[in-house]
């Protein structure tokens, strides 16, 4: 188990942070000692967590609101200064490209570019005063390579892996850092609605499906929420501050 002083003192926020990876991450960041705010759109979910001792305090807020996503942040740090940025909220489409409609990718491009950009940007003059900030957006695979039938989704995690590397370089002398995490997939609700998309586009078994997504990974399986969040404190540390610019990828040998 992390050590629960490896993060004392340092206060987290994670967007996304109800279920699945947001979630994994937020209890790694809890135990090992920092103080973890998440966000997300269920307030039953996000209660759910805090009850479970994963994390100290929630916002209800939907990412994609631009307005209502600054005022969250601004609450948050009205309250203490913010440490730790994990950019994990994020969503998926999947068709053809040639049926992705303009509202698709100004959804994808919402939810996975522009809410990262503008959580960070306001979190990030705090971070450059005191002279420390950890920002972690996760990224995917397909911020790295192209999928077929996601053209959307993963334009919008190219532009959030070029947003980190560029900005990482703009921090560099600053002690703030800016990494991405790049998971194939992991096994989350989101890879679940994926198989089932594929499984009723295609009419194949709903398990056939899951299947194929599956070989994806050369080790044949899926991605654990946990060792994403193990990345995110990895590059999350005080003694990380040489890692910036950097997209670590948990793919099983994938890319």
């Amino acid at each position: 188990m992390r050590e629960m002083t490896e993060f004392g003192g340092l206060h987290a926020v994670v967007t996304g942070g109800s279920r699945g990876i947001g979630a994994a991450i937020a209890a790694a960041l809890t135990h090992g000692g920092a103080r973890v705010t998440i966000l997300g759109r269920s307030q039953a979910a996000l209660k759910a967590r805090i009850a479970a001792g994963e994390a100290q305090s929630y916002i209800v807020t939907d990412v994609t609101n631009k307005f209502g996503l600054e005022r969250a942040i601004g609450d948050i740090e009205s309250k203490g200064a913010v440490d730790i940025l994990v950019n994990n909220a994020g969503a998926a489409v999947s068709a053809p490209f040639a049926r992705t409609s303009n509202e698709d990718f100004a959804r994808m491009l919402d939810t996975n570019f522009m809410a990262p950009a503008i959580a960070t940007r306001s979190v990030l003059a705090g971070m450059i005063e005191r002279k420390f900030g950890r920002i972690v957006n996760i990224c995917s695979t397909a911020a790295l390579k192209g999928y077929p039938y996601i053209s959307a989704y993963a334009a919008s995690k190219h532009a959030l892996l070029g947003l980190t590397r560029s900005l990482a370089l703009e921090l560099i002398k600053t002690g703030v850092t800016v990494n991405a995490v790049c998971p194939g997939f992991v096994d989350t609700d989101m890879v679940s609605d994926a198989a089932r998309n594929i499984a009723a586009k295609t009419g194949r078994d709903i398990e056939v499906a899951r299947a194929e997504l599956i070989k994806m990974n050369p080790q044949g399986r899926l991605i654990s929420p946990s060792e994403v969040a193990d990345a995110v404190c990895f590059l999350a540390r005080r003694t990380s501050g040489s890692i910036t610019g950097t997209a670590l990828t948990i793919s099983g040998g994938e890319v």
